[in-house]
């Protein structure tokens, strides 16, 4: 190192790889978490869900996180909080700063904990209680959650803070060994921006969430096109829409057998980010249940009509032939009868002089 400018270190920390970020959407649905109370309770699952951010926070110091929660009448944030509250006013002095004779503005529980770590979780913590606090007896018996408000959060705040990283960093500080194919490379450098990622972390029954497919189905398109890997962990049940998800952006599914071993799942399967899981195997499902939600009843399908011009998917033929979307008329026709099924064709056989049907020797080719 150049003992007067430190210009070897500077042109070091210049080809450090950029930040991960990582989204939590954090499923908070009263009701699925009732019946998972006697597996794994919500205050465990949060506790182990702290200690996982914690140590995506731990592996690199630029690291990034973001906490969403997907309630069951809306999505709000739990870090970083955009609306934060202001100190109480008699612990403000006459100049309108905190007074510090004993008042301390962090909790006390937080004085041995590295700081980062004692923000998020007073922050994710405190939110939590304030949301779950003004939850009212209709919200508790829902049985969905705003998935795709959570997702869209999610997308924005990854779009901010790519932008922002790359007006501060610009391009040249900017790893390129996890360039996606078919990018352009100027001189050995690749504008990709922070290393952003999705984990979402549901309990929800999948059939009761068809009514947002679009909205859904439009942030996978987003998160596919912009090389963001969605990983989901599937505390309850299988969700259909979740699991294409994952297989579209290439992210991690996993169906949690034992949700007691909810972190050791988080450790091992979804702490890597994208540039340690290319030395990693991975685990993969193979049997993606591709079904679709219809436009018209929001119910998954297994067989259904589609529109042949905007492409949106009745479970029935809609009324008069005309697209509920896009208004276009349809010849339907009669849907209700069988196609024609032509007989196959008989082989023609060679009679033989005594009468026997024989079919015609094919002879042995020769060298």
């Amino acid at each position: 190192m150049n003992a007067v400018d430190a210009s070897e270190h500077y042109e070091n920390v210049a080809s450090e790889p950029a930040p991960s970020l990582l989204a939590i959407v954090l499923d908070i649905n009263p009701h699925a978490w009732a019946l998972l109370e006697e597996q794994l309770p919500f205050s465990k699952a949060l506790a182990n869900l702290l200690v996982f951010i914690n140590a995506h926070l731990a592996c690199n110091y630029t690291n990034e996180v973001a906490v969403i929660a997907s309630h069951s009448q809306r999505a709000a944030w739990l870090y970083p909080s955009h609306n934060q509250q202001k100190p109480s006013p008699n612990l403000l002095d006459a100049d309108g700063d905190v007074e510090m004779n004993g008042h301390a503005p962090r909790s006390s529980n937080n004085n041995n904990m590295y700081r980062p770590f004692g923000i998020v979780e007073e922050q994710v913590t405190e939110n939590v209680r304030e949301l779950l606090a003004s939850t009212d007896a209709a919200d508790v018996s829902a049985t969905s959650t705003m998935m795709a408000g959570a997702l869209t959060l999610a997308l924005s705040h990854i779009n901010r803070r790519t932008m922002t990283w790359a007006e501060t960093h610009g391009n040249s500080n900017i790893d390129t060994s996890n360039a996606p194919t078919g990018s352009s490379t100027t001189s050995g450098s690749v504008s990709l921006g922070l290393q952003s990622r999705i984990l979402i972390v549901s309990v929800s029954s999948s059939t009761d969430s068809a009514h947002q497919y679009i909205p859904i189905m439009n942030s996978i398109f987003a998160c596919q096109r912009l090389h963001i890997p969605i990983d989901v962990c599937k505390l309850s049940g299988d969700a259909v829409f979740l699991q294409q998800a994952s297989d579209a952006t290439r992210g991690v599914y996993m169906s949690l057998k034992e949700p007691r071993g909810l972190l050791q799942y988080l450790m091992m399967a979804f702490l890597p980010d994208q540039r340690s899981r290319k030395h990693l195997i991975l685990p993969s499902r193979v049997d993606v249940d591709f079904r679709a939600a219809c436009f018209c009843h929001r119910r998954v399908v297994n067989i259904g009509w589609v529109c042949s011009i905007c492409l949106s998917i009745f479970c029935e033929p809609p009324e008069n032939g005309d697209c509920l979307t896009c208004g276009t008329h349809l010849e339907i026709g009669e849907y209700e009868l069988r196609p024609a099924v032509l007989a196959k064709k008989r082989k023609k056989r060679k009679t033989r002089l005594n009468g026997s049907a024989t079919p015609t020797p094919t002879p042995t080719p020769t060298a």
